[in-house]
């Protein structure tokens, strides 16, 4: 090659920059942060496990699938199966079910037949949700280890000494508070699915699932535990087959005798430690406030005391108590407390910073057992919800013959209100069981005062609160009157003063109950989540014996397939234990559900509030679009007035909280489902708190208070908000009728803002939590984001360069041919 066709070192450079800079403009980008599938370190978690063919009932075509295996805490989780025999007959369970239940064990195989929480006799058969194994005419011959008569197998604890005295000692769980699931349906399709809940060692120190099981001084591990399901057919344990499971002829053996428990399917089950997991020595920070924050604070504190140097506690507290310690705290009481509403600074009195760091929803969750199996979809607009509240309903109030004059005419249940059928006109009429009273939490707090003020701010709800009959010409209990005019109500009053008898088999008892016995206080919203998947919301309105010489009203037990609670909760709580939630009505009419989606746009309408312009005020009156209207922003309040390791110490919780604390997923450290992560504008807002708490002074300028893409609910530069934490963002319709798609009895499409899974008419795919990346810095610029800039950065750099590498040869070509 010549020096006239060789090419110039500066054309070959020139070229290969545009190359280059083709090639880094078609490659993608990473994204931010792994997805939180991933991330959160559950991907691959759900198992599916085989039946197999036994000596009398052949399982082999069942498959069984717990959707969790992984991470797991006091919490629900979703069995499903498909392959089953038909559950006989339709309305009970003579024949053809699962039985499940959890167990511990430290023997990698699994479980021993003793180790197992069932027992409680919440089944039909004498024997079949017992732990005896001497039944009579049917007694397993398989069964070698316990005989003679009245065998039972003991319950033997992980710490502890077993119940040896009788089958139904109750020391260690019973019928009203076993998670014990003594009969699941399998529907004519084969297929079946529960939430089963599951208890760590702290709710059941006698199974110990997550407690540390590692000699001392070494690396800490976690008491792994089981699932295990034992499927039922049409035999007995002595292969005596049932001459009509249709009818009359039920099964009357124990899934503990030997036979039974031969066909059993186990799943181990990890869970996240319970145990003390922060350093000895550590200095200990005490956090006090809204449980709003419970799950997210509870989820951050093993990774706050490895990074912070400091343990950070937790004390679940009503706001308003949680503001009043915060505006005494001094340096011999430090603190950092949560709330909704700001705290008032006394005049003159040091200053208080408000960091958000978690945004969430209260909703209404159920578990109601229809007649075709669980019920997944229900609409609420806010009148249903004032008659709950009220106690309009006649079955809300103790049974008193005739019905008492206060309530005359009203519907029994709201399952007769011809307004819930109105907007749920494919809602079973009849329900197996008894539909029970809404489930409130008791005491005060910023979170009933939200509800009401919900309430209020709708027409219809707030003209019946009024005393103003609806159109169907139902009334307000009159025990209740005066609850529009109470603008600052924070608590749910019971105030009907209506007693009955007690219900005793057999005969009249000489007892009576009132409304608290009908229709208890939950101890809080978590506490009603806990309350509504176990399908009771715990009254006592039943003498314990006819004939005692010491009666007393005992909690009733409510038998399988007929559960029907409703709660008020917080989000996380029904996202963490399986609850199906309500639709309600935002101020536009559409029904929506909260979901990362809804949150979000709810947040995005809030207003700085008139107390403290850091602080968002929800504002259900002005949820509009897809906003959910019980959307809450949680802040971290904290004093300046503290000493200096105290301040720094808070900042870094703060710093944390609103950084690394917003990737949702299930390990430690990770934003729980149920919570949207914050926008960026809030964590950065977040970031300037803890900088000036740390400093011990508060910045004069206040955040933006434009509610909108630029203030400080803005989600401009925020993240992703592409997940659904609940299946479904919008349900669509109207408050005066059933419109829409998506919840039970909606007939039409959804909106077209509603996320693009639902406004197609379909399903989305199912999700463990809010699906999107989430930035760890505080800045709001996402990792992805700033690889996209240095991207084009480098890219205008190449193509600059190319260009001017070029020029010169390309000019100096044409004055060449320019020259005579």
């Amino acid at each position: 090659m010549t020096a006239a066709t060789r090419p110039r070192p500066r054309v070959v450079a020139a070229v290969s920059a545009l190359l280059a800079g083709l090639v880094l403009a078609l490659l993608p980008v990473a994204p931010a942060t792994t997805p939180a599938s991933a991330a959160d370190g559950t991907e691959g978690s759900a198992l599916t496990l085989t039946g197999r063919k036994g000596a009398y009932d052949d399982f082999s075509n069942l498959k069984v699938t717990v959707h969790q295996t992984r991470n797991l805490r006091s919490q629900g989780v979703r069995v499903s199966w498909e392959g089953g025999a038909p559950t006989l007959p339709d309305t009970g369970f003579n024949a053809n079910y699962l039985q499940i239940m959890q167990c511990w064990g430290d023997d990698p195989t699994g479980p021993t037949r003793d180790q197992c929480e069932y027992g409680t006799g919440l089944v039909p058969g004498t024997f079949t949700g017992t732990r005896r194994v001497d039944n009579g005419a049917a007694f397993d011959p398989g069964e070698k280890q316990y005989t003679g008569a009245g065998a039972f197998v003991p319950f033997r604890p992980a710490t502890g000494k077993p119940a040896t005295t009788r089958s139904d000692d109750y020391t260690y769980f019973s019928p009203l508070d076993s998670n014990e699931q003594a009969a699941t349906r399998t529907f004519a399709n084969g297929t079946g699915e529960v939430e089963f809940e599951l208890q760590d060692g702290v709710q059941s120190d006698y199974l110990g699932c997550g407690v540390n099981t590692a000699p001392a001084g070494s690396t800490p591990t976690p008491r792994s535990c089981w699932l295990v399901v034992v499927p039922r057919g049409t035999h007995e344990a002595n292969g005596q087959e049932l001459l009509n499971p249709s009818g009359s002829s039920t099964l009357n053996t124990s899934p503990l005798s030997a036979t039974n428990w031969a066909q059993r399917i186990v799943f181990r089950l990890d869970f996240l430690p319970v145990d003390q997991f922060c350093p000895d020595g550590q200095p200990e920070r005490p956090t006090v406030g809204s449980e709003l924050v419970t799950d997210a604070v509870t989820s951050w504190q093993p990774k706050l005391c490895t990074s912070t140097a400091s343990t950070f506690g937790f004390n679940s507290a009503g706001e308003e108590d949680a503001r009043g310690q915060v505006a005494n705290t001094t340096s011999e009481t430090p603190l950092l407390g949560f709330t909704v509403d700001p705290v008032a600074e006394p005049e003159g009195g040091p200053s208080v910073v408000h960091a958000p760091v978690a945004v969430s929803a209260l909703a209404v969750a159920f578990f109601i057992e229809g007649p075709s199996g669980v019920v997944q979809e229900m609409k609420l607009n806010p009148r249903l919800v004032a008659k709950m509240l009220t106690h309009s309903y006649v079955g809300d109030v103790p049974l008193a013959v005739p019905v008492p004059a206060h309530l005359k005419g009203n519907p029994q249940y709201y399952t007769k209100d011809p307004e819930f059928r109105k907007l749920n006109p494919e809602f079973p009429e009849q329900l197996p069981g008894e539909p029970m009273s809404l489930v409130v939490p008791l005491g005060n707090s910023d979170t009933a005062r939200l509800v009401w003020n919900w309430l209020q701010s709708d027409t219809e709800a707030r003209e019946f609160l009024a005393g103003k009959k609806d159109p169907w010409g139902m009334r307000l209990n009159s025990y209740f009157t005066g609850l529009d005019k109470n603008t600052a109500l924070n608590s749910y009053p019971k105030s009907d003063e209506t007693r009955a008898a007690a219900l005793a088999a057999g005969g009249t008892s000489p007892l009576d109950y009132g409304i608290l016995d009908l229709a208890p206080y939950s101890a809080d919203l978590h506490d009603g989540a806990v309350r509504a998947r176990r399908g009771s919301n715990g009254r006592t309105i039943m003498q314990n014996e006819l004939q005692s010489p010491n009666p007393k009203l005992v909690e009733e037990q409510i038998y399988p397939g007929r559960h029907a609670v409703m709660a008020i909760v917080e989000a996380a709580s029904a996202k963490r234990y399986g609850l199906n939630v309500a639709a309600l009505p935002n101020a536009d009419g559409r029904f929506v559900k909260p979901s990362t989606d809804t949150l979000l746009a709810g947040v995005n309408t809030m207003q700085p509030s008139s107390e403290n312009a850091s602080v968002l005020e929800p504002a259900p009156a002005r949820a509009k679009g897809q906003a959910y209207p019980l959307t809450v922003v949680t802040y971290a309040a904290a004093s300046v007035n503290q000493d200096t390791e105290s301040r720094k110490a808070y900042a870094q919780f703060i710093r944390f909280a609103a950084g690394s604390g917003q990737t949702p997923g299930l390990s430690a450290g990770q934003l729980p489902p149920g919570y949207a992560p914050l926008p960026a504008k809030l964590r950065q807002q977040a970031k300037t708190a803890a900088d000036d708490l740390e400093r011990g002074a508060v910045s004069e300028d206040p955040p933006d208070g434009d509610p909108g893409s630029d203030g400080p609910g803005g989600l401009t530069g925020g993240a992703d908000t592409g997940g659904d934490t609940y299946g479904g963002a919008a349900v669509g319709g109207t408050t005066g009728g059933v419109t829409g798609g998506g919840a039970t009895g909606g007939g039409g499409d959804a909106s077209p803002s509603a996320s693009p899974s639902t406004a197609a008419g379909g399903s989305p795919p199912p999700s463990t939590g809010p699906q999107q990346n989430v930035a760890e810095s505080q800045d709001g610029v996402t990792p992805g984001g700033v690889l996209g800039i240095i991207r084009w950065v480098l890219l205008v750099v190449l193509f600059v360069g190319g260009a001017a590498g070029l020029s010169g040869p390309i000019m100096l070509y044409f004055a060449q041919r320019r020259t005579p």
